[in-house]
């Protein structure tokens, strides 16, 4: 596979002045984006995660052309965003959560014919487009409302859609679930994972909801103070997190902590008892000892909270 995305050692600095008398300003520099390098191939789709203020909207910024690079290389399917903005435009989509490209006061319908004579997308293409998308994202029933008297979920299946009636190579979703009901947010990622499925279209999703990513994607990159702190594997991410799975243990009675090789008890409450493990190890050993060696009724295995994970990675510590 291509690579449609490419940063090499991308830097973005802000100059700001600040007030420090009646009449001096002081000027210092923002690195809000210090030194990335990743690659996205087609098809891919990616998790980019981070607290606020880390970087994630300025590198999407970069990335669409809004924002131009301080130093490094930056390439979308071949093109210079900042310097091929017009040309670019043809080839991604981008969702922001927090705002709407629709027209507020116009019929949900006719956002999209603007787009389709903004993008110049010919005419069967469109139709087939527009169907697809008012059938998978259940919008039928909304086309004829002014955007204003839509929900917010509703809002954000008709970005999706305007995003993605002529076909782009690279879709950028910026926080796309925030906000949405569990049924609204269950429609838009079954839609993302069928697009992803079937077109090959790449995706960067940016969220805080890390149920959007666990569920969509099987890369994750976590970025903080404008680093790449991980980029690999959704499961890698809780080995290099050093993070724990936990065994929960009913036995027949009230007994002494469980000991056991390789795990340690974290709680327990009468004859129930909880023993954490490293997440990259197989319970199956673990559970043998226990059924063999303790008078056991019951047992279940919770999987770690990868935002337990992202949450000591903010503090500070890389993960590789």
């Amino acid at each position: 596979m291509s690579d449609l995305i490419e940063l090499d050692g991308v830097e973005k600095v802000f100059e700001v002045r600040r007030k420090t008398g009646r009449l001096r300003r002081e000027k210092r520099e923002v690195r809000a984006v210090d030194g990335i390098s990743f690659r996205v191939p087609r098809g891919e789709m990616v998790g980019y995660i981070g607290p606020n203020g880390a970087g994630k909207s300025t590198t999407i910024k970069m990335l669409t052309g809004i924002l131009t690079p301080s130093a490094g290389r930056l390439r979308v399917a071949g093109l210079d965003p900042s310097r091929e903005r017009t040309k670019l435009a043809q080839r991604i989509g981008v969702v922001f959560g927090q705002r709407t490209t629709l027209w507020w006061d116009l019929p949900l319908y006719d956002s999209y014919k603007l787009a389709h004579r903004m993008y110049r997308i010919p005419d069967a293409r469109f139709r087939e487009n527009l169907d697809r998308c008012v059938e998978l994202l259940d919008l039928a029933s909304l086309l004829d409302v002014p955007v204003r008297q839509l929900s917010l979920g509703q809002r954000m299946r008709g970005d999706i859609a305007a995003a993605l009636l002529h076909d782009p190579d690279v879709l950028y979703l910026d926080e796309p679930t925030i906000g949405l009901d569990v049924i609204s947010k269950a429609k838009v990622r079954q839609f993302l994972r069928d697009l992803n499925a079937e077109r090959a279209t790449t995706i960067l999703l940016t969220t805080h909801d890390l149920t959007d990513i666990e569920q969509l994607c099987k890369r994750v990159m976590v970025i903080d103070h404008g680093r790449l702190m991980y980029d690999g594997a959704l499961a890698g991410l809780h080995e290099a997190g050093e993070s724990e799975r936990t065994l929960v243990v009913d036995l027949e009675r009230e007994l002494p902590p469980v000991q056991a090789e390789g795990a340690r008890v974290v709680k327990v409450e009468g004859p129930r008892q909880w023993l954490a493990f490293p997440a990259s190890a197989s319970a199956a050993p673990l559970v043998a000892h226990i059924a063999q060696a303790y008078p056991l009724v019951d047992l279940s295995v919770r999987e770690p909270d990868i935002e337990a994970v992202i949450a000591r990675m903010y503090d500070g510590r890389p993960l590789y």
